[in-house]
């Protein structure tokens, strides 16, 4: 009888390796800012009103000086339901539209003569410079005497307000332009407009929009000054009436006013500028 042995084989394929342990990296710290808060820029203000409205109730607030934020809103829904404060807005937004509208107009063209032309350079800029450095309101009284007590100089002054901030910015973005650009523009043979719209244009509106929100708030800065100079309607003059009568709560009512106004119409420019700006990668977004 024949004795069978058996042997052990090695089999061919080896069985698979246990996975190697993953290998720790040290922690990266996000740099940018995080994600954009709902409603962030809400937060500030909502604090304040908070901070205010807490003393208030504490009694660690003169009422006479500042009074509670309900005071202030009872005042304003009496004035407004006896269309006095009504009649204020619609004509102090019509005077800062007016204003605004010629002083953007204005800051546009001069900067676009200015910047992309050397004789318009040479014309401009100085001039501007040297109305940049003159206060504005030290223009008042000239003004006044150039074109007399009514409209035509609040609006005169509020678009020179305006102007100035739209003028610097849309001009230092124009000059900021990267001249490899210019070059790229010229080997490729584009023309004059088509070198405005598509170099131009692109690179100068960050510059521009940033102009544009201090124009906004500009011109309610220079409103709440002008219109207590022989005005009769607007937010300004209804507080210099109110500080006649000693009624503090009136003029708190037309603060708040303009800080809503001037808050509004630049988070409306700043929507606009990530609407038009959305190709760019920024740290804000």
């Amino acid at each position: 009888m024949t004795a069978v042995t058996t042997t052990a084989t090695t089999p061919l394929v080896s069985p698979p390796a246990a996975p190697a342990a993953p290998v720790r990296r040290p922690g990266r710290r996000a740099l940018a800012p995080g994600k954009r808060l709902p409603a962030a820029r809400l937060i500030g203000p909502g604090l304040v009103l908070a901070v205010w409205a807490a003393a208030s109730a504490a009694g660690q607030l003169d009422p006479a000086a500042i009074p509670a934020p309900w005071t202030v809103l009872r005042t304003a829904g009496q004035l407004w339901s006896d269309g006095t404060l009504s009649t204020d807005v619609l004509t102090s937004l019509e005077r800062a539209a007016y204003g605004f509208a010629l002083g953007l107009t204005a800051g546009v063209v001069l900067a676009l003569a200015a910047g992309l032309s050397r004789v318009g350079e040479a014309l401009i800029d100085g001039t501007v410079q040297l109305n940049r450095a003159i206060p504005t309101l030290g223009l008042i009284p000239l003004f006044i005497l150039w074109l007399g007590i009514g409209e035509t100089f609040k609006i005169a002054i509020i678009a020179i307000v305006v102007y100035i901030p739209i003028y610097l910015n849309l001009h230092a973005a124009l000059s900021g332009i990267d001249h490899r650009y210019v070059e790229l523009a010229e080997v490729q043979g584009l023309s004059r407009s088509r070198f405005i719209r598509q170099i131009v244009v692109p690179g100068a509106l960050p510059g521009f929009f940033v102009g544009l929100r201090l124009g906004v708030t500009g011109s309610w800065l220079s409103l709440v000054v002008l219109e207590q100079i022989n005005a009769t309607s607007g937010l300004g003059y209804l507080m210099f009436q109110a500080q006649n009568y000693g009624r503090t709560d009136i003029i708190l009512v037309g603060l708040l006013i303009y800080g809503v106004f001037g808050l509004v119409s630049d988070s409306a420019v700043r929507l606009v500028e990530r609407r038009v700006l959305s190709w760019r990668r920024t740290l804000s977004n």
